[in-house]
């Protein structure tokens, strides 16, 4: 039988659906999700997103078996030597105590559940008696996530919101944080400092630092080359230093020695500080030595297996020192305008639910649509639609990497209702006993549906924005829920009825 364009199409994209979500990735071990700058792994070159495969030859297929293993091994008092085998290379510890990183199941589907699901906090931010411009909103964001990561948080969103009357927030999602623990990260609005030793040099923000070379000619990486087994390249940018900073560091200079082992440089190093916590080392060049310039070229590199690796890793570290240089501490005192958690272990109840209770909504349709036409057929097709529907709308967030949160997943839910709605009107449309041709029944019933659709486009649009953008989810796969429908299925499901009743 020969099938028309419009079935075609709705094949192609069920499989296309199918393939975004569930990639062809068969890799075995555990994935690292969370490792702070300031660790013992990090330094040996260990790094979020590596997969784990073995620990001391043991193997690691998932989360059970690295649970097993570490256990077996920790807790004990002296050092060992710890191997740790990934995708790109070993890595050796000493230690007595449990690897200081966050892992977790390699993900056999690329569909990302938001935070209403995965559980953690969620806090809807502004700045105290001011509201925030687009710019000092997009400055707060990288202030906020540079510090933020520094403490080793996993999963960590944020992201610019805005409500109807065009007052702007920083919504922030941390997955497996308390409300409180998140409080007293954002009440705070840290302290960043650059030391010789023990000796204060500046401090970050604008009394200390007047500029910093973000882009063009005075930032960028200059040079990559063979590094061990992949590829390094190096990364410059000029910063500007008041006058008096310039002269603190000509004094504490001054009294270096030249590095013995690396005569380029000074004795001590440049070290950057945030909230305490050293985020970075830098060398000086001995031609620094008790001088009171107040241009500074700070320089580094990062690595990787391959090329464009190793300059991404350059490009990732040179913006995380620009951010801290250039805006060290918040710059306004926050006011956390709402405040909220959810237990993961609610979430997967609540996901178990919706499919339980959607599939049986389906099928009750279905029965209806069997009861009402008496064509075990038509029912069928009404159940397959609707199937096929949920089916592209997740594809389409997979490709996307959109989050599946309650106001998606309440999204995904109205889009079936207005879905099934569309396929009863064309039913009806399709028996109506009017003397004019089934091809013309259902076109007219198509019409009605594409009037429908752009009635509610234009009815969710506002939502994008409404509650600071909170109900974004709800709106968007709504939205992608209705096109697919009027676009896809609605006619491949009219010429599937069309087939049936002409039977």
């Amino acid at each position: 039988m020969k099938l028309d364009w419009k079935i075609w199409l709705l094949i192609i994209f069920i499989l296309g659906s199918l393939l975004a979500i569930f990639p062809m990735n068969f890799e075995k071990g555990v994935k690292i999700i969370s490792l702070s700058s300031n660790t013992t792994e990090y330094e040996q070159g260990l790094r979020q997103s590596q997969i784990i495969t073995s620990i001391n030859n043991n193997p690691v297929k998932d989360f059970e078996d690295y649970k097993k293993v570490i256990n077996e091994i920790f807790p004990t008092q002296e050092k060992i030597k710890l191997i740790i085998k990934t995708k790109r290379g070993d890595f050796v510890l000493f230690t007595n105590q449990t690897p200081e990183f966050s892992v977790r199941d390699i993900q056999r589907t690329r569909l990302k559940t938001g935070l209403d699901l995965s559980g953690g906090s969620r806090a809807l931010v502004t700045a105290e008696e001011k509201d925030l411009t687009s710019s000092e909103l997009n400055d707060l964001i990288a202030v906020t996530n540079e510090r933020l990561n520094v403490y080793g948080l996993k999963d960590i969103k944020i992201r610019p919101v805005s409500d109807l009357s065009g007052k702007n927030f920083m919504l922030i999602e941390i997955a497996g944080s308390t409300p409180k623990e998140l409080e007293t990260l954002i009440g705070k609005q840290g302290k960043f400092e650059a030391k010789i030793g023990n000796e204060t040099v500046f401090i970050g923000g604008e009394r200390d630092i007047t500029y910093v070379a973000r882009t063009g000619e005075r930032a960028g990486v200059y040079s990559c080359n063979k590094f061990q087994n992949g590829e390094a390249c190096q990364f410059r940018f000029a910063i500007s230093l008041s006058e008096a900073a310039a002269k603190r560091h000509a004094e504490i200079t001054s009294g270096l020695d030249i590095n013995s082992s690396n005569p380029e440089y000074l004795e001590k190093k440049l070290d950057l500080y945030l909230d305490e916590k050293l985020v970075d080392s830098l060398f000086i060049g001995r031609e620094l030595k008790g001088s009171e310039t107040t241009q500074i070229a700070i320089s580094g590199s990062g690595t990787g297996p391959t090329r464009e690796e190793a300059y991404n890793n350059a490009m990732d570290e040179m913006k995380h020192l620009q951010t801290v240089l250039l805006t060290g501490s918040l710059p306004f005192k926050l006011k956390i305008e709402k405040l909220d958690t959810i237990s993961p272990l609610l979430g997967k109840e609540f996901i178990n639910t919706i499919l339980f209770a959607g599939l049986a909504a389906i099928i009750a349709v279905g029965l209806v649509v069997f009861l009402r036409y008496r064509k075990f057929k038509l029912s069928l097709a009404v159940l397959l639609t609707s199937l096929s529907e949920v089916l592209i709308i997740l594809g389409i967030s997979a490709l996307f990497n959109r989050n599946l949160d309650l106001p998606a997943i309440a999204g995904i839910i109205a889009a079936i209702g207005t879905g099934v709605d569309s396929q009863i009107i064309i039913l009806d449309e399709s028996q109506m006993s009017e003397q004019i041709s089934l091809k013309e029944k259902i076109k007219r019933a198509l019409f009605i549906i594409l009037g429908t659709y752009v009635t509610t486009l234009f009815a969710l649009l506002p939502l994008v924005w409404a509650g600071a953008g909170l109900l974004k989810g709800f709106a968007i796969t709504t939205i992608i829920g209705i096109s697919t429908g009027v676009f896809i299925t609605r006619p491949a499901f009219s010429e599937v009825v069309k087939r049936i009743l002409n039977k």
